[in-house]
């Protein structure tokens, strides 16, 4: 029996998931070819730069939330300097930079440390050069870092971006998460699964039929340290790489990935379990409709399981709702 290959997303849908691409190897070679350009000159002679890169220890992500392209990186770089003093010495070093981030490059949540090793023996003119170097190739380099996330997004955005040109696809969905769907039934009034058993629900007046996504997945972490990581307004953007608003507490709002999903806390039972209203911003969900997504923490001997099991997801929109679920 010959399949059907189901149509792909419109490009109004598919930019809405949340999906990552890694390019830590590329780049690696970016840091290998922009960071050896630097060099810097002093009065007379003196002259020095970035000699090889070492080490480039961390990993680089692209990724798109909300149709917004987002760079996530954290890497310990480890440089190779060289320059030649006033007086002709051949002068040498190493520089390690422990963090070039997003959150230091974008945000500035912090400055750039640099640590800095000197080889060559110490000596008038070997330390007027030391002393340019650490003055003048800070600045050089941190053009170099600011010019990085755009380098990521101008070169990899494509592959997470999908357009209307229908010879281009979008990634695939990851295949890491377990995932069922059921019918099921929601009133938004009492964020609860109605008893009568009707898979319709009314949202602004027009019933949407509805049925139950469910994702779970392991994770090597305590479930008190989960509960806090999924809903302290602190934590959330660790892993959202994105603003969140969260209050903790019943009847308070919350938001994340930059208002991509919202809605309320019902409960609260920590470590065990939360339950949420959730409404997806997103052309393709239903105008002042919710769904009540329930997340619980099943301690294990050596890691968590935390199944996300969301109630009153329209009929149709399951695939897509899923590979969001797997996003978080």
């Amino acid at each position: 029996m010959a399949s059907t290959i189901p149509a792909p997303l419109p490009p109004s849908t598919a930019n809405w998931h949340w999906k990552n691409k890694t390019v830590t190897p590329w780049a690696k070679q970016w840091f290998e070819r922009e960071l050896t350009a630097v060099r810097v000159n002093g009065e007379g002679s003196e002259e020095v730069g970035i000699e090889r890169v070492v080490e480039v220890d961390g990993d680089v992500e692209l990724g798109q939330r909300k149709s917004k392209l987002i760079t996530i990186y954290d890497c310990r770089v480890v440089l190779n300097w060289s320059g030649t003093a006033s007086d002709g010495t051949a002068v040498s070093g190493k520089l390690t930079i422990p963090e070039v981030s997003h959150e230091v490059t974008l945000d500035g949540t912090s400055d750039y440390v640099y640590e800095w090793k000197l080889d060559t023996d110490r000596s008038p003119a070997v330390e007027a050069l030391f002393n340019l170097a650490k003055s003048r190739l800070p600045a050089a380099l941190e053009a170099k870092f600011a010019a990085f996330p755009a380098a990521i997004i101008d070169t990899h955005g494509k592959d997470l971006t999908v357009s209307a040109d229908p010879s281009r696809q979008g990634s695939p969905a990851p295949s890491g998460a377990s995932t069922t769907a059921a019918k099921s039934t929601q009133s938004d009034a009492a964020l609860k699964k109605r008893a009568d058993g009707s898979g319709a629900v009314k949202s602004s007046g027009v019933a949407v039929n509805t049925t139950r996504v469910t994702v779970d997945a392991h994770f090597m972490a305590p479930a008190d340290d989960l509960f806090g990581l999924l809903t302290d307004e602190k934590r959330i953007p660790h892993w959202t790489r994105a603003p969140a608003k969260s209050k903790a507490e019943p009847g308070a709002e919350y938001s994340l990935f930059g208002g991509g999903v919202k809605g309320k806390f019902v409960s609260l039972s920590p470590p065990k379990e939360f339950v949420q209203t959730w409404a997806l911003e997103s052309p393709t969900w239903p105008s002042g409709h919710s769904a009540t997504l329930t997340t619980t923490l099943e301690q294990g001997s050596d890691s968590t399981k935390v199944t996300w099991a969301l109630d009153g997801v329209p009929l149709g929109m399951e695939e897509e709702i899923t590979r969001n679920l797997q996003g978080y």
